[in-house]
């Protein structure tokens, strides 16, 4: 547990989910709302106003979605810890988060426990994401992996995070579609991943891909 107070803007256009949301992170006893907003507009001037150390964002809300706000606050220049709270366990939102420069990405289906251990996460400098059922941190100093991918190993992860197949990616390096399914499973072994969107989340969180390219 943090010994320090963690201060927080929370970000949900729903009152009744704000406040749920609120009362669990305050029981933690190390976090403080210091303020609310009803959409994304409200948040960036709540965290221009109040200076907090974690802004809690959904990502649909009306007058400006959170990944509206994320992006305005790190073009900005705020350094504060972004953490992406929704419903929406889809990739193409977890990639969006990834790329406005959120530091993490948890469902509100979670435990309590689990989103009040990703709020302290990023406020210590981690990277949460959360895919499927599970979530994966790591350090921002960029921690070394346990299994280093090889140079091949990355070239199929790129072109998987392109959306291509097997075939396609087979293709594109001359080698067969059994190969580069080898080369996924060693992927997802050495990530610690269960699937393509998985691996390639921790991938983009770790800094071995961009998935803007």
């Amino acid at each position: 547990m943090s010994t320090s107070i963690i201060q927080v803007v929370l970000a949900d256009d729903h009152s009744v989910v704000r406040r749920g949301i609120r009362d669990f992170l305050t029981e933690a006893g190390d976090i403080v709302i210091v303020a609310e907003a009803e959409n994304g507009i409200q948040a960036v001037e709540a965290v221009k106003k109040y200076h907090p150390d974690v802004v809690v964002l959904d990502i649909q809300m009306p007058g400006g979605s959170g990944l509206e706000a994320a992006r305005l606050l790190r073009d900005q220049g705020e350094t504060l810890g972004i953490l992406i709270l929704t419903a929406f366990d889809d990739p193409p939102y977890i990639r969006a988060a990834l790329e406005t420069g959120a530091n993490g990405y948890v469902l509100k289906s979670s435990d309590a426990d689990e989103i009040v251990n990703a709020v302290r996460a990023v406020h210590e400098g981690h990277q949460v994401f959360q895919v499927g059922h599970g979530s994966y941190q790591m350090s921002t100093s960029g921690n070394p992996m346990p299994h280093k991918l090889t140079d091949r190993e990355l070239e199929v992860l790129h072109f998987t995070a392109r959306g291509m197949t097997n075939k396609a990616i087979g293709f594109q390096l001359s080698i067969s579609d059994r190969t580069v399914q080898g080369h996924l499973a060693s992927i997802y072994e050495k990530l610690g991943a269960s699937g393509r969107t998985e691996a390639v989340t921790r991938a983009v969180a770790l800094g071995l891909i961009n998935v803007s390219h």
